[in-house]
């Protein structure tokens, strides 16, 4: 599990993208079911008000449509009504966690999906202008 960099976004390709609103779901799941996600990477979520995930939710699901991957709108009602709140500043958004050092560590990693041919040129290209 990983909440990509909210700068990354954006360029994610859609396999990616999609995988993403996947997790978003299983994120809201396990805290529903668990109280956590239990996963190392992940659990810092819930040292930030629901507000931020909401944002977050938004902001994928927003670039899921502008990209007409059509996202369940019933997945999105399940982790909105989980987290129903305002949304917060992206600058703000989950801040002290997706700060730049977390760019890079995201960036990395999908350099490193680049490296053994899980993202094709194309899609490394557009992750790499930035």
């Amino acid at each position: 599990m990983r909440l990509w960099h909210k700068a990354l976004i954006t360029k994610l390709p859609n396999q990616m993208l999609v995988a993403q609103w996947r997790e978003l779901a299983a994120i809201v799941g396990a805290i529903d079911k668990k109280g956590s996600p239990n996963h190392r990477l992940v659990n810092i979520i819930l040292d930030y008000d629901k507000a931020h995930l909401y944002t977050y939710t938004n902001l994928v699901y927003q670039e899921l449509i502008n990209r007409n991957l059509h996202p369940q709108v019933k997945v999105y009602h399940k982790i909105t009504n989980y987290c129903f709140s305002s949304e917060v500043l992206f600058a703000d958004l989950f801040k002290g966690w997706h700060n730049e050092r977390y760019y890079q560590q995201c960036y990395y990693n999908l350099e490193e999906k680049y490296d053994r041919g899980i993202i094709n040129e194309q899609d490394w290209q557009k992750i790499k202008s930035k």
